[in-house]
C-alpha cells in the first residue's frame, strides 16, 4: 500500500513572532506518523516575503518560503505576535488578502496573539475564539464582534481554531492530531515531546490570584479518586466528602484549580473515556456507556455530540481505521 499523501501545514510568521510557538506546529503535527513511520503532515514555515521576520527573542527568522505555499496549504497556523500593531487592531492589507484567501479552502489556527491577526482580518467575527488571558480585555474592546471565551486552552470551531498563550499552542496542536487522527498518534506525538496529551480545565486556572493558605489541601486527590470510578454515580456530595470539604468550598477550591466545575470536569473524563473505549476496543456501545458513567446510549450520544459533534458510531468508524472498498484507509 503506498504510503499516505501528508496533510499540507503552513506556519505563516508576522512581524515580531513569538519565537517559542514557531516551532510548536513542526514539533506536534511534523511530529506524528502513521503505524508504519510515515509522516502524516509535511510542516513549512513562510513569511509574507520569504524575507526575515523579527522575533520576541531578539533574534529573527528566515522562513524557507513565501505567501505562495499557502496556495497548497491545508491547515495555516498563524504564531503569536509580541507587541506591534497588530495588538493594536490593525494589520497590513497583504496580511489581510493572505489570510482572506485561506479562509474557506484551508483550516485556520492561531496560537496565543494570533487571534489578533485573525480578528484584524474579520476572520473570526461571529465566531467563538479565544486567546492568552493577559490580553483578553483589549482583544474584546477591539473585536465587540467576536464571541470570546478568555477561559478555556483552545476553541475548535470547525475550520478556524484559536488557543491560549504558550503552552496552549501545544494543546491546540495535540488536538489537532487527535482530531485528524484519534487519540493513539496524538498520545504518542506527546510521549516523545514528553508533555501531557491532554490538560484539564482552562486558563482560568492560570490567572494571578492569591495563594492558598499555608496547610491548605487541594483537590487533585479527590481527582484521581473520582477518575477511577466514572463508572459510579458520582455527586457533587460524594466528591465533596472525599476531599473532606463542605460542597461550597470544595466546588470554589476546585474551580480555582482546574477552571472547571465539578460537574463539567466530570463530564469531561467521562466523554474521554468514552472516545478512547470507542477507539481502542470493540465494546458495545450501551457498556460503553454504561463504563464511562452516563448510563445509557442516549446520554452518551448527546453528551459526545456536544462535545465534538458526531454519534459514538461515527466516531469509532472513523478513528478506528476503517476501510473503503479498495482495502486502502478512510481519510480522516
Amino acid at each position: 500500500m503506498a504510503a499516505p499523501v501528508p496533510h499540507e501545514v503552513v506556519v505563516l510568521v508576522l512581524d515580531t513572532v513569538v519565537a517559542f510557538e514557531v516551532g510548536l506546529p513542526h514539533a506536534f503535527l511534523g511530529g506524528a506518523v502513521d503505524a508504519d513511520g510515515n509522516p502524516l503532515y509535511r510542516v513549512r514555515t513562510a513569511s509574507l516575503d520569504g524575507g526575515p521576520v523579527a522575533t520576541s527573542a531578539g533574534y529573527a527568522v528566515l522562513p524557507d518560503h513565501d505567501a505562495s505555499v499557502l496556495a497548497t496549504a491545508g491547515t495555516v497556523v498563524v504564531p503569536g505576535i509580541y507587541g506591534g500593531p497588530q495588538l493594536d487592531g490593525t494589520l497590513d492589507p497583504a496580511v489581510r488578502e493572505a489570510l482572506v484567501d485561506v479562509a474557506g479552502r484551508a483550516r485556520l489556527a492561531s496560537i496565543c496573539t494570533g487571534a489578533f491577526a485573525l480578528a484584524a482580518a474579520g476572520l473570526l467575527d461571529d465566531r467563538p475564539a479565544t486567546t492568552h488571558w493577559w490580553h483578553a480585555e483589549a482583544f474584546a474592546a477591539l473585536f465587540p464582534s467576536v464571541r470570546l471565551d478568555p477561559d478555556v486552552l483552545f476553541v475548535d470551531d470547525g475550520d478556524v481554531l484559536t488557543s491560549a498563550g504558550n503552552a496552549a499552542g501545544i494543546d491546540l496542536m495535540l488536538h489537532l492530531v487527535r482530531r485528524d487522527h484519534g487519540s493513539a498518534v496524538a498520545n504518542d506525538v506527546a510521549r516523545r515531546r514528553v508533555v501531557a496529551p491532554w490538560r484539564d480545565g482552562g486558563q482560568s486556572q492560570f490567572i494571578d490570584r492569591p495563594l492558598l493558605a499555608t496547610g491548605d489541601t487541594g483537590t487533585a486527590a479527590t481527582r484521581a479518586w473520582a477518575t477511577a470510578r466514572l463508572g459510579e454515580p458520582l455527586t457533587l456530595e460524594q466528591l465533596a466528602a472525599h476531599a473532606a470539604m463542605s460542597v461550597r468550598t470544595f466546588t470554589r477550591r476546585f474551580r480555582q484549580e482546574t477552571g472547571l466545575s465539578p460537574q463539567r470536569w466530570l463530564t469531561r473524563q467521562r466523554v474521554d473515556l468514552a472516545r478512547r473505549l470507542l477507539e481502542t476496543t470493540d465494546t458495545p456501545v450501551e457498556r460503553i456507556a454504561a463504563d464511562a458513567g452516563f448510563g445509557t446510549t442516549a446520554s452518551l450520544r448527546q453528551h459526545l455530540h456536544a462535545a465534538i459533534g458526531v454519534a459514538p458510531l461515527a466516531y469509532r468508524r472513523t478513528f478506528r481505521g476503517a476501510t473503503s472498498g479498495d482495502g486502502t484507509p478512510t481519510p480522516v
